[in-house]
């Protein structure tokens, strides 16, 4: 299978989620997902961003439209995307991310 470079999308807040009171930041796991996923992959690129769900980037309506429904279906943030589907919410678990980045060719 060919290899197809994901971009991985990491909705989330400042404030910790009312249900995720013991878990790290939005950032914390952004940074921490970062650091996993290029250790897991080290010769294969991706991209992760972090996207503020309360100010998401003006110029990007598919990424707003998704901070917004993150926030009024009240999803557990930090909410994880790849390719339009969600695969990590609150705690994201790494073997879920890692399965989904496999069906883009990641090994």
């Amino acid at each position: 299978m060919a290899f197809k470079q994901v971009e991985i999308c990491v909705y989330g807040a400042d404030v910790i989620c009312p249900s995720c009171v013991q878990l790290p930041s939005s950032k914390e796991t952004y940074e921490w997902l970062e650091a996993a996923i290029k250790r897991k992959y080290p010769d294969q690129p991706f991209s992760i961003t972090y996207i503020d769900i309360f100010n998401p980037p003006e110029d990007d309506e598919e990424k707003k439209a998704f901070a917004k429904k993150v926030i009024e279906e009240d999803l557990f943030y930090p909410v994880v995307v790849i390719g339009g589907a969600i695969v990590g919410e609150g705690n994201p678990k790494l073997k879920a991310i890692y399965a989904e980045m496999e069906k883009y060719g990641y090994r």
